[in-house]
């Protein structure tokens, strides 16, 4: 049984869509391309194939109760990020009955919501033309969670608490000071609010 776990779990990728053949052909090779010619991205293998060493990061799992009439139905509710610590992020969310499937569910979510990060050297501190940090001060909003990412010169480091340091690593951002307001201690919040700023960098309606 292990054994055939594992076969179906290599079972080659088969496109759904127009863009999935194109990128099984070979006929697209980057993300990039992908964007720059607006296409939406409707299957994760797409950036699973354009990105192979894309990292995954469970931001947070609650437990979602719902009153039915058959009784009290309880679902597990899971926010993942998804980077490949050089320009690209994502987020998503996703509810099952278990929690490994919420999981696999935002996981999914978040590579069909990827983005590119658009990073540079802002800092009048630096100014060494890199892309280690952001090129200029970005906002980005989620709930009553703000984040605010400043940029800083090199070697400086993610200057933030834990959970914000590894979102913004995940995405490829080396250094840079960060100020939050609101209710950060609601993770599912601050990692949209991540997400919307690297939006708003791009002017990206995603």
């Amino acid at each position: 049984m292990a054994q055939q776990a594992r076969e179906e779990r290599q079972e080659p990728w088969v496109p759904k869509t127009k863009l999935g053949k194109m990128v099984a052909e070979g006929k697209i090779t980057s993300l990039e391309e992908i964007f720059q010619l607006g296409h939406k991205v409707r299957e994760p293998e797409i950036v699973k194939t354009l990105l192979p060493d894309l990292k995954s990061e469970v931001v947070g799992v609650g437990i979602v109760q719902k009153q039915t009439d058959a009784g009290e139905l309880t679902r597990f509710g899971s926010v993942v990020a998804v980077g490949n610590g050089d320009g690209w992020f994502g987020v998503g969310k996703g509810k099952a009955p278990q929690m490994k499937s919420s999981i696999d569910k935002a996981t999914y979510d978040a590579l069909l919501n990827i983005i590119p990060v658009k990073l540079g050297c802002g800092s009048w501190e630096c100014r060494c033309g890199r892309r280690h940090s952001v090129p200029y001060r970005i906002k980005g909003k989620a709930g009553s969670v703000l984040v605010e990412l400043i940029p800083g010169p090199r070697a400086l480091g993610i200057v933030a608490g834990p959970a914000l340091k590894n979102l913004l690593a995940l995405a490829g951002v080396k250094d840079v000071w960060v100020r939050t307001f609101g209710s950060t201690n609601t993770m599912s919040s601050l990692a949209n609010a991540v997400y919307d700023a690297f939006k708003k960098a791009h002017g990206l309606n995603v």
